[in-house]
């Protein structure tokens, strides 16, 4: 069955249900599922609706994927989130669609195939129904809480639910995850038909098992600096089982164009998704491949020296943010960097490449590659006055950090669809597959177990070379992996590649550069950022470090949500903070006197609680406040991430 029909059948089989769940946003989240017959109900048909929904619709996807995930895991140079800014609303819908759709329907697949099993209606596969809903119920949980902190253990009992901390969630959800994968019959033969209501897997129960252990390391991972115990314990035993560590594995499940729940993720037109300042400073130099190995010959005319920095417009550009690169626009395209780059972000002004993407479709921003820096009183008809400097970025490679720029922003036009790399149209058409969690994760979990000194299956360096060459396959770039597994040349941040090498970067680097008002070339010392969350920004090319660096990288675009994850947990990698060239409204910790340094309280923590919640349902918003130990604001920490 295609999945457009399933679609259509599993709306019309979900309306024909709507009496059945239907209920206002909050106050009405705990309706007893059970009011139709039990006979009358398929539990795949709920697990099906569920993982649907969850794929987020583009009214979801936008608000949330892109506009809080992808900001806040820094894969898009986005000014929400890591500014201090949400919407309320935006929150409220997602909220909304976990509570009352997605998590609704995997409760009500648990719930109808144990009053199956009880009941004796059951066929041979039911049991292994409940634990792929069981395991595919946890995923949910752990996106909500890593979204909002305390959520409840237990919903859908008649009552309204009691919020639990994070903590107690964790627990929960590693205990849920060893059960379930344990009681999966991976010997069951599925009737025809069955396959085509699982749209990641097709009940392959090998797979979900797989998945189950994998899902279980990553959550084991995330209590390893406030629980390292209950972590290695956790960790050791998942990893001693079957786990996702091939790409035949990957959970991943095909998007589909119209507008439904299949529909991709990152297509809506205007949206720029742009090339982010963490993930450039993360690839430029990283891994030795000239980029004259990687391009076509009509681009090696831009490609610069090493060690160029570009050329310096400083009233033009902000210097009050602790971004390596600031400053400086560069002309051209970078000697050296991470061969990955290109294939996820188009080159700007290459228009001939069947991955360049022209969102929006209606104006001719995404082509436009020249743009002015205004000299002296805005211009405010865009058209050039005779002091006014024009550039054209066609074959230049930027990405400027987010924040308030002050007057440099108004008088700075550089900053536009046409002149930055924008993610390709390969993730942008809704023809892609959408991925939850892939193999290389589960090799850079091994790598860094390793490095904790827990026991894992394999050595830390296969493990990040595997996690590393799987990534490279991804992204069609497996020729570069040999030399670039050895490459001892430093990023932006000061980190190399090679696993045995863990020399650190000099303190300064002499570069060069050219005075972009008067062409007078010059040398300046590039000093590595000091990444203070992290072992007080003495450490830049630690194993940890090169871990970290790599799983950001391979997980671009698809899993954002685990970047803000990996970051929140350990202060890796870095994160440049936002420019403070006037203040950020949302944001006044921020200021011109600490912008150098580091600290979580700069970086958001989590999403507040919509306003429905607190207004219907103040007990349990008081309980969930009291289980969270801390306000309802962006800015407070999980109980698993670093503390302030």
């Amino acid at each position: 069955m295609r999945k457009k029909s399933l679609i259509k059948r599993m709306g019309l089989y979900l309306g024909s249900l709507a009496i059945l769940f239907s209920c206002s946003d909050f106050d009405e989240i705990n309706i007893d599922p059970q009011a139709a017959n039990v006979d009358q109900v398929q539990v795949e048909y709920f697990i099906n609706a569920s993982i649907g929904g969850a794929q987020q619709n583009p009214h979801i996807a936008e608000r949330v994927f892109i506009l809080y995930w992808k900001a806040a895991g820094r894969m898009d140079r986005i000014g929400s989130l890591p500014v201090g800014f949400a919407s309320d609303s935006w929150t409220t819908d997602y909220y909304n669609g976990y509570i009352s759709t997605w998590l609704r329907n995997i409760n009500t697949a648990i719930t109808v195939a144990e009053e199956k099993i009880e009941s004796g209606n059951i066929r041979e596969y039911t049991n292994n129904l409940k634990q792929v809903a069981r395991i595919w119920r946890v995923y949910l949980m752990s996106e909500m809480t890593d979204n909002f902190g305390p959520v409840p253990i237990n919903g859908f009992q008649g009552v309204n639910p009691d919020y639990n901390s994070v903590e107690e969630v964790y627990y929960h959800m590693l205990e849920e995850l060893k059960e379930a994968t344990a009681a999966l019959d991976t010997e069951i033969v599925n009737p025809g038909g069955l396959s085509d209501l699982d749209p990641a897997y097709g009940y392959n129960y090998s797979k979900w098992q797989k998945y189950g252990n994998s899902l279980r390391m990553r959550l084991a991972m995330r209590l390893s600096e406030v629980d390292p115990s209950k972590a290695q314990a956790e960790f050791e035993d998942a990893a001693s089982k079957p786990i996702l560590d091939t790409p035949d594995d990957n959970f991943k499940v095909q998007e589909l164009g119209g507008w439904n729940d299949y529909t991709g993720v990152m297509t809506r037109p205007w949206n720029n998704q742009y090339l982010s300042a963490t993930l450039n400073n993360l690839m430029i130099g990283l891994g030795g491949i000239d980029s004259e190995a990687v391009l076509p010959a009509d681009k090696h005319p831009f490609i610069k020296d090493e060690n160029y920095l570009g050329k310096r417009y400083e009233d033009h550009f902000t210097l009050l943010t602790n971004d390596p690169s600031a400053g400086y626009w560069f002309d051209g395209l970078h000697n050296e960097i991470d061969p990955r780059a290109y294939n996820l972000f188009p080159i700007p002004g290459d228009t001939d490449s069947e991955d360049f993407n022209s969102f929006p479709p209606w104006n001719s921003a995404a082509t436009t590659t020249e743009r002015l820096l205004v000299i002296g009183e805005e211009d405010t008809d865009d058209n050039g006055e005779t002091n006014d400097i024009l550039i054209d970025a066609t074959n230049h490679w930027n990405a400027p950090v987010i924040g308030e720029w002050g007057e440099k922003g108004s008088r700075n036009r550089l900053r536009y669809p046409g002149t930055l790399p924008r993610l390709g149209n390969k993730f942008r058409q809704s023809d892609a597959e959408r991925i939850f969690f892939a193999s290389w994760e589960t090799h850079f979990l091994i790598a860094e177990a390793a490095v904790r000194g827990w026991n894992v299956p394999m050595s830390g360096q296969a493990a990040y070379e595997q996690g590393i060459a799987d990534s490279f396959a991804y992204n069609g770039m497996s020729q570069f992996v040999s030399d670039y597994l050895t490459s001892e040349d430093y990023n932006r941040n000061g980190t190399s590649v090679s696993w045995n090498h863990t020399t650190e970067p000099p303190a300064r680097v002499t570069m060069s550069y050219v005075d972009g008002y008067t062409d007078t070339p010059g040398t300046t010392e590039y000093e590595f950022p000091e990444n203070t969350i992290y072992m007080g920004g003495s450490v830049k090319n630690d194993l940890m470090n090169k871990i970290i660096t790599q799983k950001f990288i391979a997980q671009t675009p698809w899993l954002p949500l685990e970047t803000w994850s990996d970051h929140r947990r350990l202060g890796l990698p870095f994160f440049e903070n936002p420019a403070v060239e006037a203040p950020i409204a949302e944001m006044p910790q921020l200021t011109p006197s600490n912008v150098m340094t580091n600290s979580p309280a700069v970086f958001p923590q989590r999403l507040k609680f919509p306003t429905g919640f607190a207004n219907n349902l103040p007990t349990e918003y008081n309980q969930a406040l009291g289980a969270l130990e801390g306000d309802d604001t962006l800015f407070t920490p999980l109980w698993w991430a670093k503390q302030q």
